[in-house]
């Protein structure tokens, strides 16, 4: 799980905090509708994968819709999305594509590693803010429940199998923690 920030002193310090959420939920989400979109790639057009093709792109328009929502409020609120977008986006498509490239395990193993990052995440911003922003956090909620149905997905899709899907996901989700990080600020 990731750790909320410490508050920022001084006045104007939960307004600061609260558009460093927006900025890293929306890159979070951004990186996600193009990991899912490399793996279509790779995937989709794969003979035999007709199925997790399918439940890929189930997964990619729940993340597009989260997408579509954050940039609703990073517009309503005035927060300044990440400089690194471009970056988010490329390096989303590589990784989703990447690891379809070495089999559907991988994918799943994929998708289980962000997704855990990511539900942690919400979880934690959840706690932070449900006492004075409510209805944004029922909304973080929502999209944190979907998020785990990903996860449960990926996992009943065999993310857990294969010899190397521990370490799979332990380098995964240590990039999902620095790109959080590096998206808090920059």
């Amino acid at each position: 799980m990731t750790r909320p920030l410490p508050p920022l002193p001084g006045p104007g310090s939960q307004a600061a905090r609260l558009a460093q959420m927006l900025r890293v939920d929306h890159a979070g989400e951004l990186g996600a509708v193009h990991i899912y979109r490399g793996q279509r790639a790779v995937l989709g057009a794969a003979p035999g994968h007709g199925n997790l093709a399918a439940v890929l792109a189930d997964m990619e328009t729940h993340e597009a819709r989260h997408l579509e929502r954050m940039e609703a409020l990073v517009r309503e609120r005035q927060v300044r999305p990440t400089l690194l977008a471009p970056l988010w986006r490329a390096a989303g498509f590589a990784l989703g594509a990447g690891t379809a490239l070495i089999g559907p395990r991988a994918a799943h193993a994929c998708t289980e590693a962000v997704e855990s990052v990511i539900e942690g995440h919400y979880a934690a911003q959840i706690a932070e803010i449900g006492p004075r922003e409510p209805e944004l956090a029922a909304e973080l909620s929502a999209f944190r429940e979907e998020e785990l149905a990903h996860q449960r997905e990926a996992v009943e899709g065999g993310a857990l199998e294969g010899p190397l899907s521990g370490t799979l996901r332990a380098v995964i989700r240590a990039g999902c923690r620095a790109a959080i990080k590096i998206s808090e600020r920059v």
